[in-house]
């Protein structure tokens, strides 16, 4: 039998069959936990795998289909350990906040880096844009330009006041999408909007450090009535990439591997060479420097994993 991984709560999964559209609890077996990898989990919502059923109708995984891409984030106190958030996915939508919580740029750029590195096609939701001043609404306006310059789709959004609501919507549409932002950006809220009667539960922002309370604990896709789904993840506080050379890096920031090309030499890694291109668009703000500072930390990051 073949399925979809719809929900992981890391000891058990729940796994649609295609041919019934019936929800089976889901079990894998001691040997399939053996597989040498360097991700903490073995299975991943999104998915597609084989398996068997035995009595009382329990589920057991036999087979898992090759993934065409993934996301994951940085495990718990295990450097070189990453775990997979989710799987097969179409389109990635990042929630970004100016404000309740305000959203760091590092986690923006090494999530849309990740993005690059396993194909994955982005959105960057700009959300809570009824509770900005005009003052923060032109903020937002320069930071959405700096990204599309870039390349990258950007909406403004808001679950309160269903601002493009619609639009995205029409985006997402029979997609397989996945939502991550800060803790408090309005995930859940969000999908509790574009389909009321999710119910996905949803919590306020602690008063004491504007930050997040984490809601959700484990990963479940959802089905969206107007056709396709969402996964809804814990709240991921840093994305990562494995088994990634120093040299690639670049690759995962369209503008720094564009404007590499003008480097006088054809190795360059941007660091600290002469005549670098990179370095004299980032002197000049061509190419923001936020971005390149992040650039830098994935690429010691890479130095370290390589030489443990």
């Amino acid at each position: 039998m073949k399925g979809l991984i719809t929900k992981s709560t890391g000891s058990w999964y729940q796994v649609l069959e295609y041919e019934t559209g019936k929800f089976f609890e889901a079990r894998i077996r001691g040997k399939f936990k053996l597989i040498k990898t360097r991700l903490t989990n073995p299975l991943a919502v999104g998915d597609l795998v084989e398996f068997s059923l035995e009595q009382d109708d329990v589920a057991w995984i036999t087979k898992i289909e090759p993934r065409k891409n993934y996301l994951i984030r940085k495990a718990v106190n295990l450097s070189k350990e990453a775990h997979i958030i989710a799987s097969n996915i179409d389109i990635a939508c990042f929630i970004f906040t100016l404000k309740h919580p305000e959203t760091s740029y590092g986690f923006l750029d090494r999530f849309l880096s990740c993005c690059e590195a396993y194909n994955i096609k982005p959105l960057i939701l700009f959300n809570k844009m009824d509770v900005l001043s005009e003052e923060e609404k032109e903020l937002t306006k320069e930071i959405e330009g700096l990204y599309q310059n870039i390349g990258y789709e950007t909406l403004e959004i808001s679950s309160y006041s269903n601002l493009n609501l619609e639009v995205l919507k029409s985006i997402i549409k029979d997609k397989v999408s996945v939502f991550f932002g800060h803790s408090g950006s309005g995930k859940s809220t969000l999908v509790n909007a574009m389909q009321p009667g999710v119910n996905i539960k949803t919590s306020a922002i602690s008063e004491t450090h504007l930050k997040g309370k984490h809601t959700t604990t484990f990963a479940q896709m959802h089905f969206w009535k107007f056709g396709g789904s969402v996964i809804d993840t814990p709240g991921v506080r840093e994305f990562a990439m494995i088994d990634v050379e120093k040299e690639e890096i670049q690759h995962y920031f369209p503008e720094i591997f564009k404007t590499g090309r003008k480097c006088k030499f054809h190795n360059c890694m941007h660091i600290n060479e002469p005549k670098c291109a990179v370095l004299e668009a980032v002197e000049s703000g061509e190419i923001e420097e936020t971005r390149y500072i992040t650039y830098l930390k994935i690429m010691e990051e890479a130095e370290e994993n390589s030489a443990q």
